[in-house]
C-alpha cells in the first residue's frame, strides 16, 4: 500500500505542461510567408455575360452582333444581322481548327473595329477544354515584332455565353 501511495505521489508531482512555444514559432514564420506569397498568387477571372431575350437587338446592317457557334464536328462564324457571308471551320485533327477561326475574327475585326461583343453558343456536349480554346481565339491575338517579342491585341473582349440554336 504504502508503494502505491508514493508511486502516485511521484507521478502526480510531474504532470506534463503543454508547450505552445514550437506552436507560436510555427505561426510566426508561416504567416508572413504566407502572405508575401498572396501578392505573387496571379488569381484570373474572366467576366462573361449571359444574353437575355429581353435585350433583343434590332437590326442593322452597319452594326456587328457577333456569334461563334461550337458545334460538334465544326464551327461557325456569323453575323445575327446578315452583313456578311457565314463562316464554317471544319474540325482539323480531332480539335476545333483556332487558327484559322483567329484569321476569320480579324478580318472581321478589321471591317468592323468598334465592335467588342461576342456571343458563343455552345451545343450541350462540348467538352470544358473547347470552350476555352474558342474562348482565347475570340478574345485576342498574341502579334509578333521584329524582336522576336509577342504583344497581345484585343478582338472581342466582351463575351457572352449560350445555348446553340438546334
Amino acid at each position: 500500500m504504502r508503494n502505491r501511495k508514493r508511486w502516485k505521489k511521484r507521478f502526480a508531482k510531474n504532470e506534463a505542461e503543454l508547450s505552445v512555444t514550437p506552436f507560436m514559432n510555427l505561426m510566426v514564420i508561416l504567416v508572413p510567408f504566407l502572405l508575401i506569397m498572396l501578392v505573387f498568387a496571379k488569381i484570373t477571372i474572366l467576366e462573361v455575360h449571359l444574353p437575355s431575350a429581353s435585350n433583343e437587338v434590332k437590326p442593322n446592317k452597319r452594326e456587328l452582333v457577333l456569334e461563334v457557334i461550337v458545334k460538334e464536328d465544326y464551327l461557325i462564324v456569323q453575323d445575327k444581322n446578315g452583313s456578311f457571308r457565314r463562316y464554317m471551320i471544319e474540325k482539323k485533327d480531332e480539335s476545333y481548327d483556332v487558327e484559322l477561326l483567329s484569321q476569320t475574327l480579324q478580318s472581321l475585326k478589321s471591317k468592323f473595329p468598334d465592335n467588342v461583343a461576342a456571343s458563343i453558343l455552345l451545343e450541350p456536349d462540348i467538352g470544358y477544354e473547347s470552350l476555352v480554346l474558342v474562348m482565347d481565339a475570340v478574345r485576342a491575338i498574341d502579334i509578333e515584332d521584329e524582336q522576336g517579342n509577342f504583344t497581345r491585341a484585343e478582338l472581342f473582349p466582351d463575351i457572352s455565353l449560350g445555348d446553340a440554336p438546334v
